[in-house]
């Protein structure tokens, strides 16, 4: 999902109640719990029990500063019997924030520095320990398409080159493999891990489709040399599809994606896929046709489709419901993750982009708890 400013600063989330910041936190360390998530035919096994999951977005959870805030919307997730969680595993800035805020990875004069301080990767450390305690499955996400808490932009500001060259940068990649080594270091024992994202939403937009499938072949390689037991996907949106094609824009490969071929790449666990109507000049009926393409995809290669990011910014319950029904019978599409998840917290009501469905709430009602029931989830 591409972020609109606005929602981003994160005010009093980030910077507020630093006093319930563990000093010298450190990564999880190995649970009893041996389980790691895999695929399972078309179909995803999470904790010994193979079926349909459902789960939800939370970009912002790893930059909260309050432990409680982060325990809190766990245990909502848990009780909803949400498994999978998606979360920025990135951060990116180009200077030190001089307000104390979050951040991750700082890219200036031409090098970059990993922060593992307590305003740095032991926010995510504690999303992650609280994810066990809570059987929650993360995904962990590696950098941005966006401008949004950096992204790509954040590297090609110390590096040089433009977007489209990041895939390609040799200084890019190899900052970008460290970070990803420092993430996956940490993590790589626990059975919180779903899945480990390359990107969110990677685009390279006019260029031949070698481009991306070479990038995501030789990523997902180097990630699964460091940890072969957690899965690796994308995090694309599913563009470059000839399968159910109506020729809309979504369908076509202009944004330099091949959603097949890249599906094939063996080091590739499952496919991902979005869907934003408004955004992309559809109808809301069309998405119907996209989950159930997408699905059929999945099946012919024999992987499992996520499908990962989904939303309206209006009539939540009737637009977003026939596409939650759509990828329950359809073949192929294993689980669904709606954008985004809400709660309030202790500072107050966490970020609306007006996707963003609250806990408790009637959207809630119909999108988790009368969802997660026809899903059979236990």
């Amino acid at each position: 999902m591409k972020l609109l400013t606005t929602f981003l600063t994160l005010t009093g989330l980030i910077t507020g109640q630093s006093r319930a910041v563990p000093h010298g936190y450190g990564p999880p360390q190995k649970s009893s719990n041996s389980s790691f998530p895999s695929t399972n035919d078309l179909q995803f096994t999470i904790d010994g029990q193979t079926g349909y999951a459902a789960g939800s977005n939370s970009y912002w959870i790893g930059f909260l500063t309050n432990n409680a805030d982060v325990d809190l919307v766990m245990n909502h997730l848990q009780e909803s019997k949400l498994k999978i969680l998606r979360v920025w595993g990135f951060n990116d800035v180009n200077s030190n924030p001089s307000d104390g805020s979050v951040w991750y990875q700082m890219h200036a004069d031409g090098k970059s520095t990993i922060n593992t301080g307590k305003d740095g990767l032991q926010r995510l450390d504690y999303v992650v320990s609280s994810a066990e305690k809570h059987s929650v499955k993360l995904i962990i996400n590696f950098v941005n398409n966006w401008d949004d808490y950096g992204g790509m932009a954040a590297y090609v500001k110390a590096y040089g080159g433009d977007q489209t060259g990041w895939y390609t940068n040799a200084k890019i990649q190899q900052a970008y493999r460290t970070y990803i080594k420092t993430v996956v270091s940490r993590y790589q024992s626990s059975p919180a891990i779903f899945a480990w994202e390359l990107a969110n939403e990677p685009r390279c937009k006019g260029c031949d489709t070698s481009i991306l499938y070479d990038w995501i072949s030789k990523t997902s390689k180097y990630i699964k040399s460091l940890d072969s037991k957690h899965m690796v996907c994308i995090g694309d949106e599913g563009f470059g599809l000839d399968t159910g094609s109506d020729g809309s824009y979504p369908y076509t490969y202009a944004e330099g994606s091949d959603f097949e071929k890249n599906l094939a790449i063996p080091t590739i666990d499952f496919g991902t896929f979005h869907l934003y109507p408004s955004s992309w000049g559809t109808s809301n009926d069309w998405g119907n046709g996209w989950v159930t393409s997408h699905g059929a995809a999945c099946a012919k290669a024999g992987k499992p489709c996520l499908f990962e990011e989904y939303g309206v910014t209006s009539n939540h319950c009737s637009v977003e419901k026939p596409w939650q029904q759509s990828a329950l019978k359809t073949k192929g599409v294993a689980a669904d993750l709606y954008w985004q998840y809400g709660d309030t917290l202790s500072t107050g009501k966490s970020p609306d982009d007006g996707h963003t469905i609250y806990y408790g709430t009637s959207d809630f009602q119909c999108l988790v708890t009368e969802h997660v029931k026809e899903t059979g989830s236990s």
